[in-house]
């Protein structure tokens, strides 16, 4: 029970999240599965990762949606699971990111809502990792990265960022030594970008 309460106050947990419509969610699936089928493979990502943060229990949950938040999944998830729902700001990944950290006014996960390997455990581990550093990280096996955390507001980590490339995590890296932010990086996951990941996933649970 005391572990617990002290997980449920760690951080809050941001979760950016495109509405899945057909021809606006996954579009680099598109070839391969259709516009209908990416926006259904959105969807089911949608509500695994809305489903794993409310499980987790480290704090409240957030689902920054975009375009607007009037797609009938985004309020089922509000109800399911008691999730707060608020509308991406205008910008790149960068500045919506950074919205989301600020908007939290304290230690925050921010997570996207590709990555099927994720689990509840993977954010307490995270979210534990704020107590005594300045960020988190769980890179994505392709350069990137699936889940930042951060006690505060750092804009200079997304700002002018040239995001969806295999540089991401290192210029991260970097960036963080700058800044003189102690981080500390968790297990690569895999996320889904691209029909190559799709073999992938199939052969998963979550594509059981």
């Amino acid at each position: 029970m005391a572990e617990s309460a002290a997980i449920a106050s760690i951080a809050s947990i941001s979760i950016l999240a495109k509405a899945p419509v057909a021809g606006l969610a996954k579009t680099r699936l598109i070839p391969v599965l259709g516009p209908e089928g990416a926006a259904a493979l959105a969807a089911r990502l949608i509500e695994h990762m809305v489903g794993i943060c409310a499980a987790a229990a480290t704090g409240p949950v957030t689902l920054w949606t975009a375009p607007d938040d009037t797609h009938p999944l985004f309020a089922a998830m509000r109800d399911r699971h008691g999730v707060t729902l608020a509308r991406q700001p205008d910008g790149d990944l960068g500045a919506r990111m950074h919205a989301a950290v600020t908007a939290a006014n304290g230690p925050v996960l921010v997570v996207g809502a590709d990555c099927p390997a994720m689990t509840a455990d993977h954010l307490r581990e995270a979210a534990k990792a704020l107590r005594d550093r300045d960020a988190v990280v769980i890179p994505a096996e392709d350069g990137g990265y699936v889940l930042i955390g951060l006690r505060g507001p750092q804009s200079g980590l997304f700002s002018d960022m040239e995001w969806s490339t295999a540089m991401v995590m290192d210029e991260t890296r970097r960036r963080m030594q700058a800044l003189a932010l102690s981080c500390r990086e968790l297990t690569p996951l895999w996320d889904v970008d691209s029909p190559a990941d799709l073999a992938r996933l199939q052969g998963s649970r979550f594509g059981a």
